[in-house]
């Protein structure tokens, strides 16, 4: 089959690429407060069906992965990459309908994990099943690794792929993760988790003002502090200048919010928990923050490590400590890079607008690809409202529309006409 031919056929069964998505939501996945099984038991038998060789690996039985594969090894070798679990859904009280229903709409399908990233799954399962099932020739490999362990984390998932051989040689790599049909995503922050100590003395609620060391109060000193970490900024190479703009200008568009460009290139801070105290009527004599630091790239350790000394200086209280756990370092791919230029030219083709290679604020299990040096690229559709929030949905017409890009890209990368 021609290029234009699968394309066609795309069109032509997208009810039933749209069925795939429902069905995938109907199948509750939540992580960490469900099963896995249930979900991986489901692309296990949508790949026996379309005649798909797979196995499933992993190093965990709560969080199995399944990989798979078509092609052969004379040619460009592409890994597409997709996570089913999601998020749980929270208060339902919250939610206008059913977050497991997968309610297909006329625009619409609905539920918990429809963006992040059921559609992506669905649209990389039915592009990888349309080349099996009319036996195209290709100049390559597809690989599919299906993960059931990135909301957590991705230890037990993709990062736990990578550090096994399983993405070993590959040439590029699609995480099929929301962007919206606006951008592709070549690059993200990195992470760390700063935690915050503070040490006080205990004695009677009742004296709190005249005896002994609150250490509640003495890290509420330093946490208004935190935000002078916001204030390093990423060394971008004159290269990635452009990119960084485009970043920048999308993240102000898409969010509504004036100045939120500087995300892009500068340290984030969230402070998300907090412990401290043991009773209302005693002094606490110990407090801990963990605050989620993001760095964008280029930004050293170093470079947190004096600014939190300042932080202490400036707050001037005694005996608070910090530790950083450092998550993953900001990664990128390179705006032409034969993948981003190919879902580039084919998604803006099939919109009929332009389409932006960006950085994200972010972080998704791209990063585990790029640590290994293959260029990857995220892409896929969402409907960013209710993304870990309630009233999640995505549009049918982005579904079919990413399911389009996948085909079509990988046909330029591996010599379909």
């Amino acid at each position: 089959m021609t290029k234009k031919e699968l394309l066609q056929y795309v069109e032509d069964h997208k009810d039933e690429l749209i069925r795939l998505v429902s069905r995938l939501i109907q199948i509750k996945s939540e992580n960490p407060t469900g099963t896995q099984r249930d979900v991986i038991d489901y692309v296990e038998a949508f790949l026996k069906e379309a005649g798909i060789d797979y196995k499933e690996t992993g190093c965990n039985p709560d969080y199995p992965c399944v990989v798979a594969g078509y092609g052969n090894d004379m040619g460009f070798s592409m890994i597409i990459n997709g996570h089913v679990d999601v998020v749980p859904a929270g208060d339902l009280k919250q939610w206008d309908f059913d977050p497991f229903s997968g309610e297909i709409t006329d625009t619409r399908i609905l539920g918990r994990g429809t963006s992040d990233m059921k559609a992506g799954v669905a649209g990389v399962l039915f592009a990888l099943s349309l080349f099996a099932r009319k036996q195209v020739p290709l100049k390559g490999n597809i690989r599919l690794h299906i993960v059931s362990d990135e909301e957590s984390g991705g230890q037990f998932g993709s990062q736990w792929l990578c550090a096994n051989g399983y993405a070993d040689h590959a040439d590029a790599c699609l995480v099929a993760e929301p962007t919206s049909m606006n951008t592709i995503e070549i690059g993200q922050k990195g992470g760390l988790l700063l935690t915050l100590k503070s040490y006080g003395k205990s004695a009677h609620g009742s004296l709190g003002n005249f005896k002994g060391e609150n250490a509640i109060l003495k890290l509420a000193k330093v946490l208004s502090n935190v935000s002078m970490l916001t204030e390093v900024k990423g060394h971008f190479t004159d290269r990635q200048q452009k990119p960084l703009k485009d970043s920048q200008m999308l993240a102000e568009r898409e969010n509504k919010i004036t100045g939120l460009g500087s995300v892009i290139d500068h340290v984030s801070t969230n402070v998300g928990l907090i412990k401290g105290g043991t009773r209302h009527n005693m002094v606490p004599d110990y407090c801990e923050a963990t605050v989620d630091v993001r760095l964008p790239i280029g930004v050293r350790k170093e470079e947190i490590d004096e600014v939190l000394k300042r932080i202490m200086e400036v707050s001037g209280v005694e005996g608070v400590e910090y530790e950083l756990h450092y998550k993953s370092d900001a990664n990128f791919t390179d705006h032409e890079a034969p993948i981003v230029l190919a879902f580039r030219k084919n998604a803006e083709e099939l919109l009929g607008k332009e389409v932006i290679p960006a950085y994200q604020w972010a972080s998704s299990d791209a990063r585990d690809y790029r640590k290994l040096g293959i260029p990857t690229i995220q892409f896929g559709p969402s409907n960013t409202v209710g993304i870990h929030s309630y009233n999640e949905t995505v549009q049918i017409e982005d579904v079919v529309i990413a399911a389009k890009t996948y085909v079509a890209a990988i046909c330029d990368l591996m010599e379909i006409k």
